[in-house]
């Protein structure tokens, strides 16, 4: 019975998926229903569990990204105090009037009136000789922005997604170093693991060393494994209820007594307990014990880096929403690929030409010379989990299909050279599956012609 049951489970199965391709469709060229299933590249591997990096190599990757790379950085590293001239430079080089024109979202274009209301949010007069440096936590999901302020504004183009005052996006347990704060006294300058720029206040613990040391280097944790959870609902507890937890977030596991048998009105034993920190009426830290129901897609410390648990994590995020900086509650190319790679408690820089132009990893550079057939011995020789650079963007190799290879990739364009050769212009925006070779970023350049390094990313004595 048990056999006929199972064999009527699988046929079902097998119905349902055949009613869901009825239906797909897909102007992407070259890609099929099956391609959407991680399942069909993972069948694809001969080594899936293969560890491609032990985690006392990660911790010497890491160690040696923040000494040699200067995109990466430990906060906690920071002075106690920056001099005016060293704290006014971090200020300007954060804060740029940009050289070409700004649009708001109705079409005026920002004028110099705009950029001076900017300007006088940055508080450069209260500067002192010497400026105390504060240490602090994230505790709720944040924007980082290149002025103190909300507002959204675009480049000529006039494309909406694209808010060219955002940079990036922080989470709860993120480690901060606050540098200073804006004369509406609502927004911090903060240094970020691999960013400095604006973080709203409200989002900000300030704390001291010796307890964010604690937190963050906790020996028992957790990893958010899902492209987002949240904690569980407490009623009269926002600071702690249903807080969004994006993938790579690492939270410390609480030891509980055995006479403990609730926690906030629910009994733990079917959830993680962890602390969570959360902002005090002052500004201040501390730490509350918090629930995540163990439905949620976790792993208790780090994944394994594998072949199988790139594509894995890669495809929790398939059909996302493109969100530049981390916007519209999302990521973009290379916070689609930091986030994957922060589960195995790896580091990179924030930004794809930063990180496409590092030494870390393992490299095979071209220069804008070397015409698409010289690449192609490369391209033939990528593994799962490579990382593939053009300006401005970076995809992850899942594999070959007929002989093609692959990618995975938080994208907002699509182009491609129809069967009759015309060019075809539509869009993605948002995490996609495509062939590599035959996009185009336009009628006259394909990608492999703008590739200019394949990354594996590896301990390296080059970094």
């Amino acid at each position: 019975m048990r056999y006929i049951l199972v064999s009527l489970l699988a046929l079902s199965s097998l119905f349902v998926c055949a009613k869901e391709s009825a239906t797909w469709h897909s102007d992407v060229i070259g890609v099929e229903y099956a391609h959407m299933s991680p399942a069909h590249w993972l069948n694809k591997l001969k080594t899936p569990n293969k560890v491609l990096m032990q985690p006392n190599e990660i911790a010497q990757f890491n160690k040696q990204l923040i000494e040699t790379n200067p995109h990466v950085v430990d906060p906690l590293s920071t002075p106690k105090q920056l001099s005016q001239k060293a704290l006014l430079k971090k200020i300007e080089a954060t804060s740029k009037v940009p050289t070409s024109a700004r649009f708001y979202a109705d079409g005026t274009k920002l004028g110099s009136e705009d950029f001076e209301k900017y300007t006088a949010n940055l508080n450069k007069t209260v500067l002192k000789s010497d400026n105390d440096v504060k240490y602090a936590m994230v505790v709720s999901r944040a924007v980082m922005r290149t002025f103190p302020t909300y507002d959204r504004v675009f480049n000529q183009q006039m494309d909406t997604d694209l808010d060219r005052f955002q940079e990036t996006g922080v989470f709860p347990g993120d480690v901060l170093a606050v540098l200073h704060e804006s004369a509406d006294k609502q927004w911090y300058l903060a240094q970020h693991y691999h960013y400095l720029a604006w973080i709203p206040k409200a989002a900000v613990a300030i704390g001291n060393k010796a307890q964010i040391l604690e937190f963050r280097d906790a020996e028992t944790f957790v990893v958010v494994t899902g492209s987002k959870v949240t904690t569980n609902y407490v009623p009269n507890q926002p600071k702690i209820s249903e807080v969004q937890l994006d993938m790579g977030l690492r939270l410390p596991l609480v030891t509980l007594s055995k006479n403990i048998n609730q926690i906030h009105g629910q009994n733990p034993y079917a959830s993680y307990v962890v602390s969570l920190p959360v902002r005090e009426e002052d500004g201040s830290l501390s730490f509350s014990q918090a629930l995540i129901a163990r439905h949620h897609d976790m792993h208790q410390g780090y994944l394994p880096m594998t072949s199988e648990n790139i594509i894995a994590q890669g495809f929790k995020f398939l059909g996302e929403r493109y969100g530049w900086g981390h916007d519209y509650n999302a990521r973009d190319c290379t916070g689609f690929v930091g986030e994957i790679y922060k589960t195995f408690g790896l580091l990179m820089p924030r930004n794809s030409g930063q990180q496409g132009s590092a030494k870390y990893g393992m490299n095979t550079r071209f220069n804008k010379q070397q015409k698409s057939e010289v690449k192609m011995p490369a391209v033939k020789e990528m593994q799962v989990g490579d990382l593939i650079y053009i300006p401005g963007h970076v995809m992850i190799y899942l594999g070959e299909e007929q002989g093609k290879p692959y990618v995975i990739h938080d994208v907002k364009g699509l182009g491609y050279k129809d069967p009759q050769g015309n060019f075809y212009r539509g869009t993605l925006n948002g995490v996609s599956v495509t062939p590599l070779l035959p996009l185009q970023l336009s009628a006259n350049t394909s990608y492999l012609d703008r590739v200019y390094n394949i990354k594996r990313i590896r301990l390296s004595q080059a970094n």
